[in-house]
């Protein structure tokens, strides 16, 4: 006798479980681009910002960062814009903190870094519910992220 093509009852079951399993799992996480979003612009103004303080470093001049809500902008001592560091389209504005800030990439000429706080000048990219803290030391420019 031949046995009948097709799948049993468990083995519909087993495989209904599983997607269903994995639709309350990944779904959700494929699906929150804007954290994704913001995790991305967030590490891209991490090494955009080291690479400002590098290039202030190695052409011994001052650079300041203005920081506004819809990004950064990067300016010499004459005023130019070296570099803009605007907010995604999709996400603007993107930076929490309140008011315009500044901070002084190679102040003085003495390889310091000054911040318009005095302190060490926190910069919170957000949109939605998600967030991510990056923190401008003073005194050295380093940029890290805050857990």
């Amino acid at each position: 006798m031949r046995r009948g093509a097709g799948f049993t009852l468990v083995e519909l079951v087993l495989v209904l479980v599983l997607v269903g399993l994995l639709a309350t799992v990944a779904v959700p996480r494929l699906m929150d681009v804007g954290a994704l979003r913001v995790r991305a612009h967030a590490d891209t103004l991490q090494a955009e910002l080291r690479d400002l303080h590098r290039q202030a470093l190695l052409q011994r001049r001052p650079l300041t960062l203005t920081i506004t809500a819809s990004g950064i902008t990067a300016t010499d001592a004459g005023g130019t814009v070296v570099r803009a560091l605007p907010c995604p389209a999709a996400a603007t504005p993107c930076i929490a903190e309140a008011g315009p800030r500044s901070a002084t990439f190679n102040a003085g000429q003495a390889a310091r870094t000054s911040t318009s706080t005095g302190a060490a000048l926190d910069i919170t990219v957000s949109h939605g519910g998600t967030s991510r803290v990056l923190r401008l030391h003073p005194e050295t420019g380093a940029i890290s992220t805050v857990p």
